[in-house]
């Protein structure tokens, strides 16, 4: 485990394998980086350093007060820092929900530290119905119910880790009511992701993975952020619990996309960055990229093997 501090706060992550392979994997919201604790070893068993961060508000993390350190700018910023702390120009950034969301804030602010995006389940315009329905009785239940939360994050902190199920559960179940209550309000501060015509103009390569039933994450998202990337490619997965219980084909897939971005030639992918950038600058606001992208361009995203929907 290691350690360091953006703007005086600490910030906590855990490390799996050596090298120059970066990546950088981040939780979902109100999760930490312990959901990775198996993806995380093994990626890095494939030659990958892996980075599993817990963003500020989140894990053994620092939990500042003041709310902007939540939204999704500073915790690009957060990841920005967490490079920099490691020495390390450039890495693959992904991350599932929250986490797939700061990937996309990443490379929209410094696509160059960007080798590549790995998205599971990103959340986009068509979950805003679901956010708000899940979320708002939440918020409601973190305000009002801080004295009984609070005695339940006490009693599960003596139970011993023992499950990854019941684990995921119990580290939600851990958290201090009013530390989560700030991390979704300073999330209501700013954007949640950027906006098309930025997501339009994001170069890197990208692996987008979406699943069905789950509003929260509607397939919709997932495939829609995979058309807009010009270099993204689409996986389906067979529900949600796949990568949890089965993980073995999802795994391959994340290996085998690391391997191809860690082999690509830099310099074309630095010239293609700036050709991208030119184009969504430039494209009329009155068209749509689906519109304008031929119709067989959305076939290639679609990795052998994988399942169509």
């Amino acid at each position: 485990m290691g350690e360091f501090r953006f703007e005086g706060h600490p910030i906590v992550y855990d490390e799996y394998g050596k090298g120059d392979r970066v990546i950088v994997l981040i939780h979902g919201l109100l999760m930490n980086s312990s959901m990775f604790e198996r993806l995380g070893p093994a990626l890095a068993e494939q030659g990958n350093r892996v980075i599993c961060v817990n963003l500020l508000g989140h894990g053994q993390s620092g939990g500042p007060h003041e709310l902007p350190y939540y939204s999704m700018s500073s915790f690009a910023d957060q990841v920005a820092a967490l490079l920099d702390h490691l020495g390390v120009d450039e890495a693959v950034i992904g991350g599932t929900s929250l986490g797939a969301n700061v990937s996309l804030e990443f490379a929209a602010r410094t696509p160059e530290r960007a080798r590549a995006l790995f998205m599971e389940m990103p959340v986009l315009e068509n979950a805003l119905l679901a956010v708000a329905v899940i979320f708002t009785p939440i918020m409601a239940v973190l305000q009002l119910g801080g004295p009984l939360l609070r005695l339940a994050a006490i009693a599960t902190r003596s139970v011993p880790r023992s499950n990854y199920f019941l684990d995921l559960l119990l580290d939600f179940l851990r958290r201090d009511p009013s530390r989560s209550a700030d991390v979704l309000q300073g999330l209501l501060l700013g954007r949640t992701a950027p906006i098309p015509k930025e997501r339009m103009g994001i170069e890197n390569p990208a692996l987008v993975i979406g699943h069905p039933s789950d509003p929260l994450h509607p397939f919709s998202d997932a495939d829609m952020v995979a058309r807009e990337l010009p270099n993204a490619r689409l996986l389906d997965a067979n529900s949600i619990l796949e990568w949890r219980i089965s993980p073995a084909r999802l795994d391959a897939e994340l290996a085998a996309f690391l391997d191809e971005v860690w082999d690509a030639p830099k310099p074309s992918r630095r010239k293609a960055s700036s050709k991208a950038k030119s184009r969504a600058n430039s494209k009329p606001k009155s068209k749509s990229r689906s519109n304008s992208k031929p119709k067989s361009s959305a076939k290639p995203r679609r990795k052998s093997g994988s399942t169509s929907r």
